[in-house]
């Protein structure tokens, strides 16, 4: 679900040591600017200066009651924003950010912790106006020395992600007590401004004495919305809402985070988690797996109209989820042994058999949007290839892409045949029922997962490969063995995801640069590296508006479908939700999400509906 806070916890997870100086005094005149409440991708900001709230919000919304959400596996950090642990869900709601997104606008954000911002109209920097009456939940005022050390910190000390994502942030300042200035490299990067609000504001004065790289086992300080009440290590984890919050009259937090209580309930897979919601041990559930929407939710709550089972349509792209590619293994290095294994995924029968006609099949990394290229490339986005011709498959410019299909019957047998044609022609023949190369090497590879819910979708995958004379064993492992062994790029192939938004931009790099390729932690796992690319994904960056960065992305998508670097899968248009009848919700829905679990509140009426239903029952 997501929201501004969960998008940047997100970011969170991730960081690199830039080696930025020391914040000193900035000449004032240098970097002054019109101060902003609030700052656009692309055109204008939807809200007013002085807007009150977001429109997808009931601003008088009722506080109180708790809610439960469902975790998977284990937690044993409160640190998020380095690789080491596993960081308990949750945790992003202690923290305030610069900014907050707007949810019914492509990319805009509103002031949070920052009251204005300064940019000028080239973007070679940017400067964050504090709130005086910002507070750490310990009553000590959120200042800028604040912002830098935790920019500092986390490009130092976190996780790999932020080399890419704030790569051309050179300086960091703080001017005053209240204002933090950004300096860039240059002009042109117009997203920047915006990541740099998602930032996640940390207390200097706490982490003072402890190892941020190897923190502490307790729950830190924070300014947000909620505290840390109570947690049993692996099991559950629970957060109170911080009753004198400085930030609840804030117009974009306001009518936000009502619930008195958020507790996180830890379970081992989610077949059980299935069902202990059923028994009410926790509120709602976003179901991923069509087989259990069909058949795992007629239930007594929901006859008696206690429970609420729907689809939400939404307008999200759909990002790339697929069979992903490891190119740093040899076997993988040839594109057209990767476009031949592509062969052997029968979505048709998958789809039908499997998934209950609940998918639609992905073909591309930006689906569901008009950032998604198709037909042959022109205007624009063939004048930004154009240049590449003789570095890119001649297919990119002469043939639309299109995924294998198949009938449906479940023997593909006519792709299994074109699959074959293509590994002859990258060398590779039949032996003794074996596909092996010039060499007598044996084609064979490991599927890595870490849900068990995708073995029905990989199993058949992995039979229609065997036919190829390809071994493609199965391996489940738990999701912190999955993190690590990733996170080494110490697999050949897994199922993964590459999530996208409506203005894609610097995260970009972090997937496909090449020079993340080799950078352990980072989200090029699939070891991307091509200098066409890494041009495409700088002119996504700097595109200076939004006709220009749908060509850009257009362009991206289409070099990297051709270059098969994942065996696409399927993606839903449709949120599919399961919750208990308690709930309150806004009049309006978010264009761009689903408003759970900020916007909703706990209906004292219908919670006590469903508690009294439940005690009949007892």
């Amino acid at each position: 679900m997501p929201t501004a806070r969960l998008r940047a916890a997100a970011v969170l997870l991730l960081g690199f040591a830039l080696g930025l100086p020391a914040a000193v005094p900035a000449a004032a005149a240098e970097y002054s600017a019109p101060p902003s409440h609030g700052i656009a991708m692309h055109g204008d900001l939807k809200y007013a200066p002085d807007f009150t709230h977001f429109e997808y919000v009931e601003p008088n919304a009722p506080k109180g009651g708790t809610l439960v959400s469902e975790a998977t596996g284990s937690f044993d950090s409160f640190n998020p924003f380095i690789l080491r642990g596993q960081p308990a869900s949750g945790v992003a709601l202690i923290y305030d950010t610069l900014t907050e997104q707007a949810q019914d606008e492509p990319f805009s954000e509103y002031g949070a912790l920052a009251e204005s911002i300064e940019m000028p109209a080239d973007r070679s920097w940017v400067a964050f106006n504090l709130r005086p009456e910002a507070r750490w939940h310990d009553g000590r005022p959120v200042t800028a020395g604040d912002v830098v050390w935790t920019f500092d910190t986390l490009v130092e000390k976190g996780a790999p992600f932020y080399r890419a994502y704030y790569g051309d942030v050179v300086e960091v300042k703080a001017t005053s007590e209240h204002r933090v200035l950004f300096v860039f490299k240059g002009p042109g990067n117009r997203e920047l401004p915006l990541i740099l609000g998602q930032l996640a504001v940390l207390p200097k004065h706490w982490w003072q004495g402890k190892d941020f790289a190897n923190p502490p086992f307790e729950p830190p300080l924070g300014s947000g919305p909620y505290r840390v009440k109570g947690y049993e290590a692996g099991r559950t984890v629970t957060y109170e809402r911080v009753a004198d919050y400085w930030g609840k009259d804030v117009p974009a937090m306001r009518g936000r985070w009502n619930a008195d209580t958020i507790r996180y309930e830890y379970f081992r897979d989610r077949d059980i988690a299935t069902e202990a919601f059923k028994a009410g041990a926790f509120d709602l559930r976003a179901e991923n797996s069509s087989k259990r929407w069909a058949t795992a939710y007629s239930f007594p709550g929901l006859d008696a109209g206690m429970a609420i089972k729907e689809e939400v349509p939404h307008q999200n792209v759909a990002g790339m989820q697929g069979f992903v590619f490891n190119t740093r293994r040899p076997v993988f290095r040839d594109r057209t042994v990767r476009e031949a294994i592509g062969y052997a995924f029968d979505f048709e029968w998958t789809n039908k058999a499997l998934m209950y006609g609940a998918y639609t099949r992905t073909d591309s990394y930006f689906d569901n949007s008009e950032l998604g290229s198709s037909g042959l490339p022109t205007g624009a986005e063939l004048a930004l290839l154009e240049p590449f011709r003789d570095r890119l498959p001649p297919e990119v410019f002469t043939t639309e892409f299109t995924v294998p299909k198949t009938d449906g019957s479940g023997n593909p047998r006519q792709n299994l045949r074109t699959a074959l044609k293509l590994l002859r022609e990258a060398g590779w023949a039949v032996k003794n029922g074996v596909l092996t190369n010039a060499e007598g090497q044996a084609l064979s590879f490991e599927i890595l997962l870490v849900s068990p819910d995708m073995e029905r979708i990989v199993l058949p995958f992995a039979a229609n490969l065997e036919k190829l004379g390809i071994k493609a064993s199965v391996r489940t492992v738990d999701p912190a063995q999955f993190q690590n062994r990733v996170r080494d790029f110490d697999f050949d192939m897994i199922v993964g995801s590459f999530g996208q938004s409506q203005s894609p931009g610097n995260e970009q790099r972090d997937y496909w640069s090449s020079a993340m390729a080799d950078l352990k932690g980072s989200r090029n796992v699939i070891g991307v590296r091509d200098p066409v690319v890494d041009a495409l994904v700088e002119k996504v960056i700097q595109a200076p508006d939004r006709e220009a960065l749908v060509a850009a992305t257009r362009a991206l998508d289409r070099v990297l479908l051709w270059g098969f670097y994942v065996v696409p899968h399927f993606h839903s248009e449709t949120y599919r939700l399961v919750y208990w009848n308690k709930f309150g919700k806004p009049a309006v829905a978010p264009k761009y999400g689903l408003g759970y679990p900020d916007t909703w509140w706990i209906d004292p009426a219908k919670a006590a509906a469903v508690e009294a239903w439940r005690r009949g029952r007892s």
